[in-house]
C-alpha cells in the first residue's frame, strides 16, 4: 500500500520542488495589504523579500486550516493510500492542530508529525522522510521514526538586523536602535519547538565565529543525514562568506553544501541579511 507525504510551505519547499520530490505541499497564505498570496506557489522567497523591503508594514501569515487538510487527505486516501503529514512546530502555529483535527476523520490512514521546527529545520526532517519512503516502510513506522529523530535537529541563524523583530513587537524600538548602532548580530535557534536567542555578537565576523562555536557545542554535524544552509534577502553573499569562513566544518566531508532562500514564515520576522544552518547532531 502506498504512503504519501504531505508538508506545509513553512518548510520553504515550494510547489515545483515538492513535485520533484514526489510529495504534496499545502501552502500557507501571506497577505501584503489587501492582496493575498499562496506561499511557494505564486510567491517565491526572493519575491517575498522584494515586497517585504518595500512595505512599511509587516505582512500577515495565515495557518493552514482543518478544512484544507481534510480536502487534501480525502483526495490522497481515495486510492487506499496512507498519509504522513509533517508540519511546522505546534508552538509556532496552529497548523499542526488543524492537521490533527482533520486526521481524526481518517483513523488509521493519516499520521501527523509535529516537526518541532520550521524553515530548513523542518526541511531536513522532510528530506529524511523522503529517504525513508524509499525503504517501503508503513505510514505508522515512518511517523514513528521521524518523531524519534526530530530531537536531533539543530537550527541556528545569525540575523542581519533587529528591525523586523522590532516591527513584529518581539523587541522594543530602543533595543533595535542600540543594536543597529553597536552592530549587534543576534544568534537564534529553535529549541523544543520555540525560537530562542542564544547569543549576541558585535559584527558579522564575530557572529560567524559564534555560530561555528554553537555548532561545535551541539556535538557536531551528522553528515550521514540531511543538512541545509539558508539565507534571507535578495542575494546570498553573506551565506557564501560564512561558508568560506567555516570551511573547516565542511571540508572533506561533503562535495556540495545545499543552500536555500528563507521564505515568508520566518522571513517576516528576521528580515533580509540572515544566514542559517540546520543539521542532525551526532
Amino acid at each position: 500500500m502506498a504512503v504519501k507525504l504531505v508538508v506545509d510551505s513553512a518548510s520553504d519547499i515550494d510547489l515545483k520542488e515538492a513535485q520533484a520530490l514526489g510529495i504534496h505541499m499545502i501552502p500557507m497564505s501571506i497577505q501584503f495589504g489587501d492582496k493575498t498570496y499562496e506561499d511557494g506557489i505564486d510567491l517565491s522567497g526572493p519575491a517575498f523579500f522584494e515586497k517585504l523591503i518595500e512595505s512599511s508594514e509587516l505582512p500577515t501569515t495565515s495557518q493552514i486550516t482543518m478544512f484544507q487538510f481534510e480536502e487534501c487527505f480525502s483526495k490522497l486516501t481515495a486510492d487506499g493510500s496512507d498519509v504522513v503529514v509533517i508540519t511546522l512546530s505546534s508552538k509556532l502555529s496552529g497548523t499542526y492542530a488543524g492537521a490533527v483535527s482533520a486526521a481524526r476523520s481518517f483513523p488509521g490512514k493519516v499520521f501527523v508529525v509535529d516537526s518541532l521546527n520550521v524553515c530548513i529545520g523542518e526541511r531536513i526532517l522532510i528530506q529524511y522522510g523522503v529517504q525513508l519512503l524509499k525503504e517501503g516502510i508503513s505510514a505508522q513506522e515512518l511517523a514513528e521514526r521521524l518523531e524519534k529523530e526530530r530531537s536531533r535537529i539543530k537550527l541556528m541563524a545569525l540575523l542581519g538586523t533587529l528591525e523586523y523583530l522590532q516591527k513584529g513587537g518581539r523587541i522594543s524600538a530602543a533595543v533595535a536602535v542600540s543594536g543597529a548602532v553597536l552592530h549587534i548580530k543576534p544568534v537564534i535557534s529553535v529549541e523544543d519547538g520555540e525560537v530562542k536567542m542564544v547569543g549576541k555578537a558585535m559584527g558579522s565576523k564575530k557572529g560567524n565565529n559564534l555560530l561555528m562555536q554553537l555548532i561545535g557545542k551541539s556535538g557536531g554535524i551528522d553528515f550521514e543525514m540531511p543538512y541545509a544552509t539558508a539565507y534571507s534577502g535578495l542575494e546570498d553573499s553573506l551565506l557564501k562568506k560564512y561558508l568560506n569562513d567555516s570551511v573547516s566544518i565542511w571540508e572533506g566531508k561533503l562535495e556540495h553544501i545545499p543552500s536555500y532562500c528563507i521564505g515568508s514564515t520566518i522571513g517576516t520576522h528576521v528580515g533580509p541579511g540572515a544566514i542559517a544552518v540546520a543539521f542532525f547532531a551526532k
